[in-house]
């Protein structure tokens, strides 16, 4: 039985976060597509009821149906969630472009900033629509693990747009018991928190991977967070958005999370492991590897100080030793909080 309140719902998107956004949007009584780039997962996800290669461990609810034709999934849809990596959305944004209304409400759940353009995520898809239309777009972001929020553990998260009729329908589409949308109108604050949390962590996993304790880690969380405030403020954010979900709530979950992938890059790369090495083992992408690019020019551009990004992108991009990289991230110069 449908309620009035049923919606037929897009996923784009069939990684661990995308699958888990669908439980989240199908438990809600929404007949939810799947959009899903791998056949064999569709195939599998309609044949079976679970993914096999992403929280296979769950059965997922009847009222997701998976689909590999990206233009069918968004049809008909009052609001699609893309779910695909920051490098992806431009591409995908174009590919649906002709399917899209801008009665539609478009959600971005991607994190990061657009290498070579530096533009974020809300200036990429208007961007790739070229003045078609000005879209309906919400940024959803926050403290979020796919597997926890598929088991139901309760989370909290954002859903901002300047659009606060956008927001609201997004909040009153997807909350539940367990999962709690917050709205907010700052879109940069939350799009720029949840990008640089991601080479925050990359930072913390590199202390721990060289065996320093909690200490460290909680230092790197503190002056990460400033490196975002004073980033984000400076491109028009507002500060309390970064005391917020998308800001520190976000920051610390993906700096000590053990289901953190940028985290766990960090740990590796601490033990000495090779980047290309420690990639080829991850099925899914660790957005902070492209993102410290994309920030470290960004902070110059901006003529911003950002010393834990310039550090990890000497790791990342110009091969400097972890323990040379870490040594500067806790080795700053003695001065004024």
């Amino acid at each position: 039985m449908t309620s009035a309140n049923t919606s037929r719902v897009a996923v784009i998107g069939a990684g661990s976060w995308g699958t888990a956004l669908a439980m989240v949007a199908a438990r809600n009584h929404h007949q939810v597509s799947l959009w899903a780039r791998e056949p064999e997962v569709a195939s599998e996800i309609n044949r079976t009821g679970r993914n096999p290669f992403y929280l296979s461990e769950f059965d997922l609810p009847k009222n997701i149906l998976a689909t590999t034709v990206v233009e069918d999934a968004v049809k008909g849809t009052s609001f699609s969630i893309l779910v695909v990596p920051s490098h992806a959305l431009r591409e995908m944004t174009e590919r649906l472009r002709s399917n899209l209304t801008k009665e539609m409400v478009l959600v971005s759940a991607a994190k990061g900033v657009e290498n070579n353009s530096l533009m974020r995520m809300e200036e990429v898809v208007r961007d790739a629509l070229h003045g078609a239309f000005e879209p309906r777009y919400v940024a959803l972001s926050g403290p979020s693990f796919a597997l926890e929020v598929a088991k139901g553990d309760p989370t909290a998260v954002v859903a901002a747009s300047r659009d606060r009729e956008s927001s609201e329908m997004i909040q009153r589409s997807l909350s539940s018991g367990s999962f709690r949308i917050y709205t907010n109108t700052d879109v940069i604050g939350v799009e720029l928190g949840g990008a640089v949390k991601n080479v925050v962590a990359i930072a913390a996993g590199v202390v721990r991977g060289l065996g320093f304790g909690t200490n460290a880690v909680a230092a790197i969380i503190t002056r990460g967070l400033a490196e975002i405030t004073r980033l984000a403020m400076a491109q028009g954010a507002r500060a309390e958005t970064m005391a917020g979900l998308a800001g520190l709530g976000d920051l610390v979950l993906t700096c000590t999370g053990e289901l953190s992938r940028n985290r766990r890059v960090g740990i590796e790369l601490g033990r000495g492991r090779k980047l290309s090495e420690i990639l080829g083992e991850m099925r899914e992408v660790a957005e902070g590897v492209r993102t410290t690019k994309s920030i470290y020019e960004l902070g110059q551009r901006l003529n911003i100080e950002m010393p834990i990004t310039a550090s990890i992108y000497a790791l990342l991009y110009q091969d400097k030793p972890a323990s040379e990289a870490a040594n500067e991230l806790m080795g700053r110069p003695l001065k004024r909080e």
